[in-house]
């Protein structure tokens, strides 16, 4: 019987074209409208790392001006100090943890047919690649050991591989940045995970990622200054190197991995005694204001998701339903204008739930066509925002998934707009309009 109702629902929309394909376009540009906000709103505010989001956290100290709060309302930094994340770092009280900062060095490839590049990279610790997980192409990360002996070691991205060796597993090879040598011992896949959760602050969370990684000891004779954030809100003590390094400027990154609840109440216990330890020598003049956020509260704290963008998802949906409510109408008079096939029908023994269940297949028939014409229209809009804001290219997308939600909401959009519809066409009088024929 279904199969019967799909064929009446194809012969009834073949047989009147324009009313058909007004109700299609209907229900398209809505759909069209809001998956085109609704994919960017799903890739901005999905979960980067999911299987560990809740086991990574990031560590914010509040060293700020006791007068005035980082940001309201009483926010602590987004970073801290290069003491207090080398300390906390190498202090091994979590099961991994890293401190790191970005940085910019010029990359010399020995291919004298290759011009000196300027790239983009990050200094931390070994544990970085434990805690976020990214896929090695060749070799593999260097050690803790490694990061000890301040080894002049360096991991590539893949991106970077490419156009200074070609591609090739240059693993053991040495290559040129700045002044200095490094060996290179890993060179990463792809790793591009959105948003860029461990840097919200130093990148954009949808841009390009890093071009290598250098241990974050190798500072001790590097002496980089960060290539990003970062803020002050009191000269340092002297205007020397070592005096930035002493200073309550913020500008280095800590997270932590922490695998349980217990876990996370001792590092929290532990950051607390030491901002306590460090009060009794004259430093964090406010009250005691430590946070560790895990990967979605961080990228709430830090409006990843703006409110345009919610603003947008809700005015999208708002259409929906405007284009739905036409759709109602257009179906409405569609559906009583074929009010003597119905009451035949009816007459014939057909029952009112009969009646129902073809309109209904009907209105579905219409929804998966205004999926399908709404698709290419998110499409075509998803490719108009690429044009307008490359920023957020690559989160400009359908997925699988996403098409699939988007037949969905049409389906169910349709069999909603074709309820009230369907329920006047089942209530005609077969008598009356028997009479008129």
């Amino acid at each position: 019987m279904t199969r019967y109702y799909f064929w009446l629902a194809a012969r009834n929309l073949k047989n009147s074209p324009w009313l058909s394909g007004l109700m299609v376009l209907a229900i398209a540009l809505g759909i069209g409208a809001f998956m085109t906000s609704y994919a960017i709103f799903h890739a901005m505010s999905g979960d980067p790392i999911p299987h560990k989001s809740h086991q990574l956290f990031s560590v914010r100290l509040d060293n700020w001006d006791p007068e005035d709060a980082y940001s309201e309302p009483n926010e602590p930094p987004t970073q801290m100090t290069y003491r207090d994340a080398r300390y906390l770092a190498e202090a091994g009280k979590a099961r991994y943890q890293t401190a790191m900062f970005r940085v910019g060095m010029a990359v010399q490839p020995g291919n004298p047919d290759i011009k000196p590049l300027l790239s983009h990279g990050r200094m931390t610790y070994s544990d970085f690649f434990a805690m976020f997980e990214p896929p090695f192409l060749y070799g593999m990360p260097w050690t803790r050991a490694e990061d000890g002996a301040r080894s002049t070691v360096v991991v590539l991205s893949r991106a970077m591989n490419e156009r200074v060796f070609g591609g090739e597993n240059s693993v053991g090879r040495q290559l040129r940045m700045d002044d200095g040598e490094y060996t290179v011992v890993g060179v990463l896949d792809t790793f591009d995970p959105l948003p860029r959760y461990y840097d919200l602050i130093n990148t954009d969370p949808f841009g390009d990622g890093d071009d290598f990684y250098l241990p974050f000891t190798l500072n001790d004779t590097l002496k980089k200054r960060p290539n990003g954030n970062n803020s002050c809100y009191i000269d340092p003590p002297e205007d020397s190197y070592q005096g930035y390094l002493d200073s309550e400027c913020v500008w280095v990154a800590l997270w932590v991995q922490l695998d349980s609840e217990a876990e996370r109440r001792d590092y929290q216990t532990f950051i607390d005694n030491y901002v306590m330890e460090q009060k009794r020598h004259g430093r964090f003049p406010r009250p005691l204001n430590n946070r560790l956020d895990d990967v979605m509260d961080w990228l709430d704290n830090q409006g990843v998701v703006d409110e345009d963008t919610r603003i947008q998802v809700g005015l999208s949906f708002a259409f929906l339903l405007v284009c739905l409510l036409n759709t109602v109408g257009l179906m409405l008079a569609r559906f009583l204008r074929r009010a003597g096939e119905v009451s035949v029908r009816r007459a014939l023994g057909a029952s009112r739930r009969q009646i129902f269940q073809q309109y209904l297949t009907e209105s579905a028939v219409l929804g998966i066509a205004g999926a399908l014409v709404g698709l290419v229209f998110a499409a075509l809009g998803l490719a108009v925002v690429r044009g307008l804001a490359p920023h957020i290219a690559a989160v400009t997308h359908l997925d699988p998934s996403l098409g699939l939600f988007a037949l969905t909401v049409s389906v169910c959009a349709a069999l909603l707009a074709g309820i009230y519809p369907t329920w006047r066409a089942c209530r005609i009088a077969p008598a009356a309009q028997l009479k008129t024929q």
